[in-house]
Protein backbone atom coordinates (compact mmCIF):
# COMPACT_ATOMS: atom_id res chain seq x y z
CA UNK A 1 0.00 0.00 0.00
CA UNK A 2 3.06 2.47 0.96
CA UNK A 3 4.17 1.63 -2.24
CA UNK A 4 1.45 2.51 -4.62
CA UNK A 5 1.25 5.60 -2.45
CA UNK A 6 4.72 6.63 -2.91
CA UNK A 7 4.31 5.93 -6.85
CA UNK A 8 0.48 8.00 -7.11
CA UNK A 9 2.55 10.88 -5.30
CA UNK A 10 5.21 10.36 -7.73
CA UNK A 11 3.49 10.69 -10.45
CA UNK A 12 1.18 13.44 -9.59
CA UNK A 13 4.62 15.45 -8.37
CA UNK A 14 5.71 14.37 -11.91
CA UNK A 15 2.27 15.74 -13.77
CA UNK A 16 2.26 18.98 -11.88
CA UNK A 17 5.90 19.55 -13.04
CA UNK A 18 5.31 19.07 -17.05
CA UNK A 19 2.05 21.66 -15.94
CA UNK A 20 4.29 24.17 -14.52
CA UNK A 21 6.86 23.68 -17.63
CA UNK A 22 4.21 23.91 -20.19
CA UNK A 23 2.48 27.18 -18.72
CA UNK A 24 2.66 30.06 -20.78
CA UNK A 25 4.41 32.93 -18.88
CA UNK A 26 3.71 36.39 -20.24
CA UNK A 27 5.00 40.11 -20.42
CA UNK A 28 3.47 43.27 -20.98
CA UNK A 29 1.74 43.68 -23.99
CA UNK A 30 0.97 39.52 -24.55
CA UNK A 31 -2.42 37.53 -24.17
CA UNK A 32 -3.21 34.13 -25.95
CA UNK A 33 -4.31 36.07 -29.23
CA UNK A 34 -2.01 39.29 -29.36
CA UNK A 35 2.03 40.89 -29.26
CA UNK A 36 1.96 44.22 -28.81
CA UNK A 37 5.01 45.89 -30.50
CA UNK A 38 5.97 49.32 -30.10
CA UNK A 39 8.27 51.23 -33.16
CA UNK A 40 8.84 55.19 -33.90
CA UNK A 41 9.66 56.48 -37.39
CA UNK A 42 9.75 60.04 -39.14
CA UNK A 43 6.37 60.00 -40.98
CA UNK A 44 6.74 63.86 -41.04
CA UNK A 45 9.74 66.10 -40.86
CA UNK A 46 13.69 66.39 -42.04
CA UNK A 47 13.99 62.81 -42.19
CA UNK A 48 10.82 61.69 -43.77
CA UNK A 49 12.41 59.31 -46.37
CA UNK A 50 12.74 57.12 -43.93
CA UNK A 51 9.02 56.69 -43.00
CA UNK A 52 8.90 53.66 -45.49
CA UNK A 53 10.81 51.57 -43.11
CA UNK A 54 8.20 51.49 -40.92
CA UNK A 55 5.36 51.15 -43.47
CA UNK A 56 7.26 48.29 -45.14
CA UNK A 57 7.85 46.69 -41.24
CA UNK A 58 3.51 47.25 -40.90
CA UNK A 59 3.24 45.16 -44.28
CA UNK A 60 5.37 41.90 -43.17
CA UNK A 61 3.37 42.25 -39.94
CA UNK A 62 0.31 41.60 -42.02
CA UNK A 63 1.37 39.20 -43.82
CA UNK A 64 2.93 37.08 -40.55
CA UNK A 65 -0.56 37.76 -39.05
CA UNK A 66 -2.72 36.65 -42.27
CA UNK A 67 -0.66 33.46 -42.11
CA UNK A 68 -1.99 33.44 -38.24
CA UNK A 69 0.50 35.24 -36.64
CA UNK A 70 2.83 33.56 -34.46
CA UNK A 71 1.71 30.74 -32.36
CA UNK A 72 -1.75 31.39 -32.97
CA UNK A 73 -1.02 35.04 -31.30
CA UNK A 74 -1.44 38.35 -34.18
CA UNK A 75 1.21 41.36 -34.30
CA UNK A 76 -0.49 44.30 -32.95
CA UNK A 77 2.47 46.74 -34.25
CA UNK A 78 1.97 50.04 -33.14
CA UNK A 79 4.32 52.32 -34.82
CA UNK A 80 4.04 56.63 -34.23
CA UNK A 81 5.24 59.36 -35.54
CA UNK A 82 8.31 61.00 -33.80
CA UNK A 83 8.90 63.49 -37.26
CA UNK A 84 12.97 62.74 -35.91
CA UNK A 85 12.89 64.55 -33.04
CA UNK A 86 14.04 63.25 -29.82
CA UNK A 87 11.91 65.09 -27.91
CA UNK A 88 8.71 63.96 -29.19
CA UNK A 89 10.19 60.20 -29.42
CA UNK A 90 10.67 60.61 -25.55
CA UNK A 91 6.87 61.29 -25.58
CA UNK A 92 5.72 58.56 -28.08
CA UNK A 93 7.56 55.83 -26.42
CA UNK A 94 6.42 56.92 -23.04
CA UNK A 95 2.92 56.28 -24.74
CA UNK A 96 4.28 53.01 -26.37
CA UNK A 97 5.31 51.66 -22.53
CA UNK A 98 3.31 53.40 -20.34
CA UNK A 99 0.24 53.34 -22.17
CA UNK A 100 -0.24 51.14 -24.99
CA UNK A 101 2.03 48.43 -22.64
CA UNK A 102 4.01 47.23 -25.39
CA UNK A 103 5.86 44.11 -24.93
CA UNK A 104 9.41 45.82 -26.70
CA UNK A 105 10.02 48.03 -29.33
CA UNK A 106 11.74 47.31 -32.13
CA UNK A 107 13.19 48.93 -35.58
CA UNK A 108 13.08 52.53 -33.61
CA UNK A 109 14.52 54.89 -36.37
CA UNK A 110 17.16 57.40 -36.00
CA UNK A 111 20.60 58.03 -33.74
CA UNK A 112 19.80 61.06 -31.90
CA UNK A 113 15.80 60.15 -31.68
CA UNK A 114 16.91 56.64 -30.18
CA UNK A 115 19.73 58.78 -27.92
CA UNK A 116 16.74 60.49 -26.05
CA UNK A 117 15.41 56.80 -24.91
CA UNK A 118 18.33 55.18 -24.46
CA UNK A 119 18.30 55.34 -20.48
CA UNK A 120 14.59 55.50 -20.03
CA UNK A 121 14.24 52.43 -21.49
CA UNK A 122 17.22 50.26 -19.93
CA UNK A 123 15.64 51.85 -16.84
CA UNK A 124 12.25 50.33 -17.47
CA UNK A 125 13.54 46.72 -18.52
CA UNK A 126 11.97 47.34 -21.89
CA UNK A 127 13.88 45.21 -24.87
CA UNK A 128 14.82 47.89 -27.36
CA UNK A 129 15.71 45.91 -30.46
CA UNK A 130 17.26 46.24 -33.77
CA UNK A 131 17.32 49.60 -33.41
CA UNK A 132 17.46 51.33 -37.19
CA UNK A 133 20.81 53.39 -36.89
CA UNK A 134 24.40 51.99 -36.29
CA UNK A 135 25.41 53.90 -33.56
CA UNK A 136 28.42 51.73 -31.77
CA UNK A 137 26.30 52.90 -28.13
CA UNK A 138 23.78 50.06 -29.28
CA UNK A 139 26.50 47.46 -28.76
CA UNK A 140 27.00 47.93 -25.16
CA UNK A 141 25.91 44.93 -22.98
CA UNK A 142 27.17 45.88 -19.89
CA UNK A 143 25.52 49.33 -19.28
CA UNK A 144 22.67 48.93 -21.51
CA UNK A 145 22.06 45.27 -21.52
CA UNK A 146 18.12 45.77 -22.68
CA UNK A 147 19.78 47.64 -25.96
CA UNK A 148 20.59 46.06 -29.41
CA UNK A 149 21.21 47.32 -33.08
CA UNK A 150 20.35 46.54 -36.42
CA UNK A 151 22.51 48.24 -38.74
CA UNK A 152 26.41 47.46 -39.01
CA UNK A 153 28.15 49.99 -36.51
CA UNK A 154 29.50 53.44 -37.85
CA UNK A 155 32.79 53.05 -36.55
CA UNK A 156 32.88 50.08 -38.21
CA UNK A 157 31.68 50.85 -41.49
CA UNK A 158 34.37 54.09 -41.45
CA UNK A 159 37.12 51.66 -40.42
CA UNK A 160 35.98 50.13 -44.16
CA UNK A 161 36.00 52.93 -45.91
CA UNK A 162 39.38 54.04 -44.05
CA UNK A 163 40.99 51.38 -45.82
CA UNK A 164 39.72 51.41 -48.92
CA UNK A 165 41.21 55.10 -49.09
CA UNK A 166 44.53 53.91 -47.86
CA UNK A 167 44.63 51.09 -50.31
CA UNK A 168 43.39 52.80 -53.43
CA UNK A 169 44.53 56.58 -52.68
CA UNK A 170 46.51 56.88 -50.28
CA UNK A 171 47.60 60.60 -50.31
CA UNK A 172 44.43 61.72 -50.53
CA UNK A 173 42.98 64.57 -49.21
CA UNK A 174 40.10 64.28 -47.43
CA UNK A 175 37.27 66.12 -46.61
CA UNK A 176 34.16 65.32 -44.35
CA UNK A 177 30.71 66.53 -44.00
CA UNK A 178 28.85 64.92 -41.27
CA UNK A 179 25.39 65.43 -38.60
CA UNK A 180 26.33 67.03 -35.69
CA UNK A 181 25.38 64.23 -33.51
CA UNK A 182 26.28 60.92 -32.55
CA UNK A 183 25.59 59.57 -35.60
CA UNK A 184 27.71 61.90 -37.41
CA UNK A 185 30.60 61.51 -34.50
CA UNK A 186 30.64 58.11 -34.58
CA UNK A 187 30.98 57.50 -38.40
CA UNK A 188 33.52 60.54 -38.35
CA UNK A 189 35.25 58.43 -35.35
CA UNK A 190 35.41 55.47 -37.34
CA UNK A 191 37.07 57.03 -40.46
CA UNK A 192 39.72 58.60 -38.73
CA UNK A 193 40.61 55.35 -36.20
CA UNK A 194 40.60 53.87 -39.45
CA UNK A 195 43.16 56.15 -41.04
CA UNK A 196 45.58 55.76 -37.74
CA UNK A 197 48.10 58.09 -37.74
CA UNK A 198 47.86 59.37 -41.14
CA UNK A 199 44.63 60.93 -40.22
CA UNK A 200 45.78 64.46 -39.03
CA UNK A 201 47.46 64.57 -42.46
CA UNK A 202 44.60 63.15 -44.71
CA UNK A 203 41.42 65.01 -43.09
CA UNK A 204 41.79 68.62 -44.49
CA UNK A 205 38.64 70.03 -43.73
CA UNK A 206 35.38 69.07 -41.70
CA UNK A 207 31.80 70.43 -41.64
CA UNK A 208 29.18 70.23 -39.76
CA UNK A 209 25.07 70.85 -40.16
CA UNK A 210 21.93 70.67 -37.38
CA UNK A 211 19.59 68.37 -39.16
CA UNK A 212 17.01 71.26 -38.79
CA UNK A 213 19.23 73.43 -41.19
CA UNK A 214 17.65 73.94 -44.71
CA UNK A 215 20.57 73.42 -46.62
CA UNK A 216 23.92 72.72 -46.53
CA UNK A 217 24.92 74.40 -49.18
CA UNK A 218 27.62 76.52 -47.50
CA UNK A 219 28.94 73.32 -45.94
CA UNK A 220 29.95 72.18 -49.77
CA UNK A 221 31.29 75.20 -50.71
CA UNK A 222 34.05 75.29 -47.71
CA UNK A 223 34.99 72.06 -48.38
CA UNK A 224 35.53 72.19 -51.58
CA UNK A 225 37.87 75.48 -51.28
CA UNK A 226 40.14 73.53 -48.96
CA UNK A 227 41.47 71.30 -51.88
CA UNK A 228 40.16 67.98 -50.64
CA UNK A 229 39.89 65.29 -53.66
CA UNK A 230 38.07 63.22 -51.66
CA UNK A 231 34.37 63.17 -49.96
CA UNK A 232 33.10 61.59 -46.77
CA UNK A 233 29.32 61.90 -47.02
CA UNK A 234 27.95 61.58 -43.70
CA UNK A 235 24.62 62.66 -44.04
CA UNK A 236 20.81 61.79 -44.13
CA UNK A 237 18.69 61.08 -47.21
CA UNK A 238 17.54 64.98 -47.78
CA UNK A 239 21.03 66.30 -47.40
CA UNK A 240 22.65 63.69 -49.11
CA UNK A 241 20.80 64.79 -52.59
CA UNK A 242 21.27 68.04 -51.39
CA UNK A 243 25.05 67.10 -51.64
CA UNK A 244 25.50 65.34 -54.72
CA UNK A 245 23.29 67.66 -56.47
CA UNK A 246 25.44 70.74 -55.48
CA UNK A 247 28.82 69.09 -55.97
CA UNK A 248 28.17 68.06 -59.10
CA UNK A 249 26.60 71.39 -60.32
CA UNK A 250 30.04 73.15 -58.92
CA UNK A 251 31.87 70.61 -61.07
CA UNK A 252 33.83 69.38 -58.34
CA UNK A 253 35.08 65.86 -58.88
CA UNK A 254 36.13 64.20 -55.48
CA UNK A 255 36.28 60.72 -54.82
CA UNK A 256 32.82 60.42 -52.92
CA UNK A 257 32.07 58.03 -50.57
CA UNK A 258 28.47 58.11 -48.90
CA UNK A 259 27.26 56.30 -45.90
CA UNK A 260 25.37 53.67 -46.15
CA UNK A 261 22.54 54.82 -44.56
CA UNK A 262 21.68 56.97 -47.38
CA UNK A 263 22.42 55.07 -50.77
CA UNK A 264 18.56 54.23 -51.28
CA UNK A 265 18.58 54.41 -55.45
CA UNK A 266 14.66 55.45 -55.66
CA UNK A 267 14.69 57.97 -52.48
CA UNK A 268 17.93 59.40 -52.87
CA UNK A 269 19.76 58.87 -56.08
CA UNK A 270 17.15 59.24 -57.85
CA UNK A 271 15.46 62.96 -56.58
CA UNK A 272 19.49 63.60 -56.58
CA UNK A 273 19.90 62.64 -60.05
CA UNK A 274 20.79 59.29 -61.10
CA UNK A 275 23.77 61.07 -63.62
CA UNK A 276 24.72 63.43 -60.80
CA UNK A 277 25.68 60.09 -58.55
CA UNK A 278 27.89 58.18 -61.05
CA UNK A 279 30.69 56.95 -59.21
CA UNK A 280 29.65 57.12 -55.76
CA UNK A 281 31.26 54.49 -53.24
CA UNK A 282 29.53 53.20 -50.26
CA UNK A 283 29.21 49.76 -48.24
CA UNK A 284 26.24 46.89 -48.80
CA UNK A 285 24.84 44.37 -46.52
CA UNK A 286 21.58 44.24 -47.68
CA UNK A 287 20.26 42.97 -51.50
CA UNK A 288 19.24 46.35 -53.38
CA UNK A 289 16.34 45.87 -55.24
CA UNK A 290 17.40 47.64 -58.47
CA UNK A 291 20.12 45.58 -59.12
CA UNK A 292 19.42 42.86 -62.37
CA UNK A 293 21.60 40.48 -60.83
CA UNK A 294 18.73 39.34 -58.24
CA UNK A 295 16.41 38.78 -60.74
CA UNK A 296 15.77 35.52 -60.40
CA UNK A 297 16.89 35.32 -57.05
CA UNK A 298 14.61 32.93 -54.60
CA UNK A 299 14.78 35.62 -52.06
CA UNK A 300 14.13 38.36 -54.23
CA UNK A 301 11.87 36.78 -55.81
CA UNK A 302 10.14 35.80 -52.51
CA UNK A 303 10.43 39.90 -51.33
CA UNK A 304 8.47 40.93 -54.59
CA UNK A 305 5.58 38.97 -54.49
CA UNK A 306 5.50 40.45 -51.06
CA UNK A 307 5.96 43.32 -51.48
CA UNK A 308 3.50 43.16 -54.43
CA UNK A 309 0.41 42.14 -52.40
CA UNK A 310 1.03 43.94 -48.95
CA UNK A 311 2.67 47.28 -49.92
CA UNK A 312 1.92 48.12 -53.70
CA UNK A 313 1.65 51.54 -52.80
CA UNK A 314 5.11 51.83 -51.51
CA UNK A 315 8.07 51.85 -54.28
CA UNK A 316 9.89 48.64 -54.94
CA UNK A 317 13.50 50.08 -56.01
CA UNK A 318 13.50 51.75 -52.60
CA UNK A 319 16.02 50.16 -50.61
CA UNK A 320 14.78 51.31 -47.54
CA UNK A 321 12.04 49.11 -47.19
CA UNK A 322 14.66 45.71 -47.32
CA UNK A 323 15.52 47.17 -44.45
CA UNK A 324 12.48 47.49 -43.07
CA UNK A 325 11.47 43.80 -44.14
CA UNK A 326 14.47 42.34 -42.84
CA UNK A 327 13.49 43.93 -39.08
CA UNK A 328 10.80 42.36 -39.64
CA UNK A 329 11.52 39.12 -40.14
CA UNK A 330 14.20 39.43 -37.49
CA UNK A 331 11.38 39.88 -35.08
CA UNK A 332 9.64 37.22 -36.08
CA UNK A 333 12.63 35.03 -35.69
CA UNK A 334 13.17 35.64 -31.75
CA UNK A 335 9.21 35.80 -31.37
CA UNK A 336 9.04 32.05 -32.70
CA UNK A 337 12.29 31.42 -30.36
CA UNK A 338 10.65 32.14 -27.74
CA UNK A 339 8.17 30.02 -28.05
CA UNK A 340 5.39 30.69 -24.76
CA UNK A 341 7.64 32.45 -22.80
CA UNK A 342 7.02 36.11 -23.94
CA UNK A 343 8.70 37.81 -21.17
CA UNK A 344 10.97 40.73 -21.62
CA UNK A 345 13.70 38.56 -20.31
CA UNK A 346 13.69 35.77 -22.82
CA UNK A 347 13.37 38.45 -25.57
CA UNK A 348 16.62 39.84 -24.67
CA UNK A 349 17.80 35.93 -23.87
CA UNK A 350 16.36 35.13 -27.88
CA UNK A 351 18.33 38.27 -29.52
CA UNK A 352 21.72 37.55 -28.10
CA UNK A 353 21.37 33.80 -29.11
CA UNK A 354 20.73 33.99 -32.99
CA UNK A 355 23.90 32.30 -34.80
CA UNK A 356 24.30 32.40 -38.37
CA UNK A 357 21.56 33.41 -39.53
CA UNK A 358 21.33 33.87 -43.34
CA UNK A 359 17.97 35.70 -44.28
CA UNK A 360 17.40 35.79 -48.25
CA UNK A 361 17.46 39.47 -48.22
CA UNK A 362 20.82 39.99 -46.83
CA UNK A 363 23.58 39.81 -49.17
CA UNK A 364 25.45 36.04 -49.58
CA UNK A 365 27.73 35.31 -47.06
CA UNK A 366 26.68 38.20 -44.61
CA UNK A 367 24.78 36.49 -41.71
CA UNK A 368 23.48 37.80 -37.95
CA UNK A 369 25.27 36.76 -35.31
CA UNK A 370 24.94 37.54 -31.49
CA UNK A 371 26.14 36.41 -27.92
CA UNK A 372 25.12 37.62 -24.08
CA UNK A 373 28.77 39.27 -25.02
CA UNK A 374 28.51 40.55 -28.88
CA UNK A 375 25.69 42.84 -29.53
CA UNK A 376 26.57 43.96 -32.85
CA UNK A 377 24.33 41.83 -35.33
CA UNK A 378 26.20 42.87 -38.76
CA UNK A 379 29.83 43.02 -38.79
CA UNK A 380 30.26 42.88 -42.67
CA UNK A 381 29.83 44.41 -45.30
CA UNK A 382 30.74 44.56 -49.23
CA UNK A 383 32.14 47.77 -50.88
CA UNK A 384 30.20 49.18 -54.44
CA UNK A 385 30.00 51.62 -56.67
CA UNK A 386 27.30 53.48 -58.21
CA UNK A 387 27.13 53.41 -61.99
CA UNK A 388 23.90 55.29 -63.02
CA UNK A 389 21.40 52.69 -62.40
CA UNK A 390 22.63 50.36 -59.69
CA UNK A 391 25.11 49.86 -57.28
CA UNK A 392 27.84 47.26 -58.37
CA UNK A 393 29.59 45.27 -55.88
CA UNK A 394 33.16 44.74 -55.68
CA UNK A 395 36.09 43.35 -53.71
CA UNK A 396 35.34 40.57 -50.79
CA UNK A 397 33.21 40.98 -47.86
CA UNK A 398 35.01 43.07 -45.52
CA UNK A 399 34.90 42.48 -41.52
CA UNK A 400 33.75 39.55 -39.66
Amino acid sequence: MKSRLVLVLGLVASVAASTALAQKKYGPGVTDTEIKIGNTNPYSGPASAYGTIGRSEAAYFRMINDQGGINGRKINFISLDDGYSPPRTVEQVRKLVEQEQVLFLAGTLGTPPNSAIHKYVNAKSVPHIFVNTGATKWGDPKNFPWTMGFNINYQAEGHIYAQYILDTKPDARIAILYQNDDYGKDYVKGLKDGLGDKAAKMVVAEASYEVTDPTIDSQIVTLKASGADTFFNVTTPKFTAQAIRRIYDMGWKPLHILNNVSTSVGAVLTPAGVDKSVGLISAAYLKDPVDPQWKNDPGFKEYSAWFKKYYPEGDINDGFNVSGYLIAQGVVHVLKACGDDLSRENVMRQMTSIKDLQLPMMLPGIKWNTSADDYFLIESAQLSRFDGKEWVRFGKIIGK
